[in-house]
């Protein structure tokens, strides 16, 4: 598929979104978000998986017992996957996948600590834009050994399992709940435009993985129309299932989100608000049922029994 080169344009902040004209009073475009980026790249470490299939494989780890967590606990191990032309970024796929903020002290004390895995896709770019080697089933298999890998490294201080993306690492956190299921502990898919099937959406449930499954109802790449709104009724009836569904997809200063590199993709990319706890900036929760953000419903699921 083709996509922009952040590299090398800018983010037109002056573009109006076509889902403009859905705005009500009161509402304002938010063409940033709030929170600071590149600030904590320092404290990943960075890996290579010798991989055959795929080609070996970059990934970068935070690891809080190095960052001065207490040595004696359990933390857990939170895999964050990138969207489609993101690993292009080298270092700076941290911040897109998601997971900057995740090994920031404010993120980590709420989250009790967790161990950060942030693996990128082989992709390459073509002269007309396409991106090829992004995220497949293809990487289900090394992916995983990645993370048996830091599971086994740090096998006293390994709790709870986790796996979230979004866009094409939102397909990708549903494969590997589809091919390894019984291994992850709660996941969050986000913005994907794959959904599995009943049968395996049965499997992944009875597995006892909590699920939090966040996409927005103006998504201009995966439609809600067509990849949610089908499976709303299935989705709800999931055991420990959370759908995040808002009509807006926002930045913490209450702006619906615009972002524009060529075309405009601020709604889908509810990663951003993700990285923001899926909180305001002035404290209020996105959603009643996750007061404390997703660092607390983290923090919940590994409090479970």
């Amino acid at each position: 598929m083709a996509l922009p080169d952040f590299k090398k344009i800018s983010q037109d902040k002056t573009a109006v979104p076509e889902w403009a004209r859905y705005m009500k009073d009161g509402d304002f475009i938010s063409y940033s978000t709030t929170y600071k980026s590149k600030t904590y790249f320092h404290l990943f470490d960075e890996y290579v998986y010798p991989c055959s299939e795929t080609g070996d494989i970059r990934y970068y780890v935070y690891d809080p017992v190095k960052h001065g967590a207490d040595p004696s606990k359990k933390y857990s191990v939170l895999m964050w996957l990138h969207g489609a032309s993101n690993s292009l970024m080298g270092e700076g796929c941290i911040m897109c996948c998601g997971a900057e903020q995740y090994a920031s002290p404010k993120y980590q004390q709420k989250m009790g600590g967790a161990y950060l895995i942030v693996p990128l896709a082989n992709e390459e770019r073509l002269d007309d834009g396409r991106i090829l080697g992004t995220w497949s089933e293809a990487y289900s298999k090394p992916i995983k050994a990645i993370y048996d890998k830091i599971c086994s490294d740090n096998c006293r201080n390994v709790g709870k399992k986790f796996v979230m993306g979004a866009s094409s690492g939102g397909y990708f956190t549903w494969q590997l709940l589809e091919d390894h299921g019984e291994y992850f502990d709660g996941a969050i898919p986000v913005s994907s435009g794959y959904m599995p099937s009943y049968e395996a959406l049965d499997r992944i449930s009875e597995a006892g993985v909590d699920l939090m499954i966040a996409h927005g109802r103006h998504d201009e790449m995966a439609l809600f129309d067509e990849c949610i709104a089908p499976h709303i009724d299935k989705l709800s009836k999931l055991k420990n299932c959370i759908c995040f569904f808002p009509e807006w997809v926002y930045n913490g200063d209450g702006g619906l989100s615009s972002v524009f590199y060529g075309f405009e993709m601020g709604q889908h990319c509810m990663i951003n608000w993700i990285q923001n706890d899926l909180m305001f900036d002035n404290g209020t929760p996105a959603d009643e049922r996750l007061p404390e953000g997703v660092t607390g419903w983290i923090k919940s699921v590994c409090e479970k029994c």
